[in-house]
């Protein structure tokens, strides 16, 4: 029998999710996976735990939001022997959810994947430190991590459009940034940039209609657009086109990126959802490759280049 933990982020989404879980193990017996369950209980345990794990484990599922599945990746991609993992949706937003083409049913979510393939993706770093689907900063870029956590529990996505609407009528500031992308450096004022590998953002689900997780290279979106105007018009924009058509927006693809604020970042840089600690005044995103995740089959022919599958 194969061996699988469960990593369980309680605090995650705005539904009690205690009365499925003792189900997962049922079902991932059917599937010949033994199943230890582990409930993580503080920030960064998630990592903690990757770190700990022996090596003859066969697979590792997350289940909470896109945060707990950024701590669980970060701490594989610092073992010496990286273990195959997946995850289980059950954050209020759920991007990377989307994406992969999972339900709103938890269970049926968990045969979806053990059902799918093993793919290698890409996953982008941020000074060395891993996300799975974004990361930036400027306007809006604060209002996941900033929304409380027991608001979210409560009423769901609605706690960050709530937010969002706060944020909407804030001053937009303006960041003299240089940043070099593929060896060329330029200069200019922007009041948001967003750097992903991802279909799926801040709940629009189709942020960008081309994306590949195989192909070496991330998205950078960057804006200018400062007036309350000018960016309820962009946002309409994005229910209605692909991000790269919006006005105002400035679109690049590449495997390399680095940041330098000319200007003090007066709110952290967002990752996965979540706050980055650090913030120093210059930023490099990188790519590395062949990261090794179960997922459902449902969208891979539109996710990836290279459709092999891997055992």
């Amino acid at each position: 029998m194969k061996k699988c933990i469960v990593i369980y982020n309680p605090q995650s989404g705005h539904t009690p999710r205690e009365r499925l879980l003792p189900k997962f193990e049922t079902i991932l017996k059917e599937y010949d996976y033994s199943c230890l369950m582990l409930v993580t209980t503080h920030k960064n345990h998630a990592t903690e735990i990757l770190l700990s794990l022996p090596d003859d484990v066969d697979l590792v599922i997350s289940v909470g939001g896109d945060g707990t599945f950024n701590e669980s990746m970060t701490g594989n991609l610092k073992r010496k022997k990286r273990l195959t993992l997946s995850h289980i949706p059950v954050g209020t937003t759920n991007d990377i959810g989307a994406m992969f083409g999972y339900g709103k049913n938890m269970l049926n979510n968990l045969r979806l994947t053990l059902e799918g393939q093993i793919k290698e993706i890409d996953i982008c770093k941020i000074n060395d430190k891993p996300f799975i689907y974004s990361a930036g900063f400027g306007k809006f870029m604060n209002v996941p991590y900033d929304t409380p956590r027991e608001l979210k529990k409560r009423i769901g996505h609605l706690a960050y459009l709530t937010k969002g609407a706060k944020a909407l009528n804030e001053k937009t500031k303006l960041y003299d940034i240089t940043y070099e992308i593929d060896g060329i450096s330029s200069r200019g004022l922007f009041s948001f940039f967003l750097i992903t590998s991802a279909t799926s953002v801040a709940g629009i689900r189709n942020f960008y209609k081309d994306v590949k997780l195989d192909d070496g290279k991330f998205e950078v979106l960057m804006c200018n657009v400062t007036s309350k105007k000018d960016i309820i018009k962009s946002l309409y924009y994005l229910t209605k086109y692909d991000a790269t058509r919006v006005p105002g927006f400035y679109f690049h693809k590449t495997n390399n990126i680095k940041i330098t604020f000319n200007t003090p970042l007066d709110k952290a840089w967002c990752i996965d959802g979540e706050e980055l600690s650090s913030c120093p005044d210059t930023y490099n995103i990188s790519i590395e490759k062949n990261i090794e995740i179960l997922m459902p089959s449902k969208n891979i022919n539109k996710l990836f280049i290279n459709n092999n599958i891997n055992v």
